[in-house]
């Protein structure tokens, strides 16, 4: 049984307890989307000030909407346009202090004013990309970025697709 550590370190420290805690709930299980819906939820239990987390999985050359935690979003993203698509097509993580400053943000939550978009990559190849959003200004600094792409290549150890 899976239990959540609490977090009482500083930020460092209770990033690494978190990659930990996904480590965990990955093991022994190969079913991709199992892994993402346990990802999102678990990213959306230990990160504050957001409003939305979750992924987008490459589907016949566009991202689709795949496990999340938060209102209603975009179903398809074409690669290139928005923060997501920019990420995909850039295979780089994107940090954007303010969307509403970001060419082609597409506006899924009038609520959210940064994000952060981490691809996911296997063997090379583009899956998808992990989304974060807040409604906070700056919420995503350096740490984050770093802590983040971390998690996404803690996931990526699993993936069998």
């Amino acid at each position: 049984m899976f239990e959540v550590e609490s977090y009482k370190g500083n930020r460092e420290d209770n990033y690494n307890l978190l990659i930990k805690q996904l480590t965990s709930l990955l093991e022994g299980e190969p079913n991709p989307i199992a892994n993402f819906s346990n990802a999102s939820a678990l990213l959306n239990q230990f990160l504050d000030r957001i409003n939305w987390v979750g992924f987008y999985l490459m589907e016949e050359g566009e991202l689709v909407l795949g496990p999340f935690q938060g209102l209603p979003a975009c179903v398809r993203i074409p690669v290139g346009r928005g923060v997501c698509g920019t990420a995909a097509a850039q295979l780089k993580t994107i940090r954007v202090e303010d969307v509403h400053q970001f060419p082609g943000h597409i506006a899924c939550d009038a609520a959210s004013q940064s994000e952060i978009v981490i691809p996911m990559i296997d063997k090379g190849k583009l899956i998808g990309v992990l989304d974060i959003d807040s409604p906070e200004k700056n919420r995503f600094d350096e740490l984050d970025q770093q802590k983040l792409e971390a998690f996404v290549a803690a996931l990526m150890t699993v993936y069998k697709g």
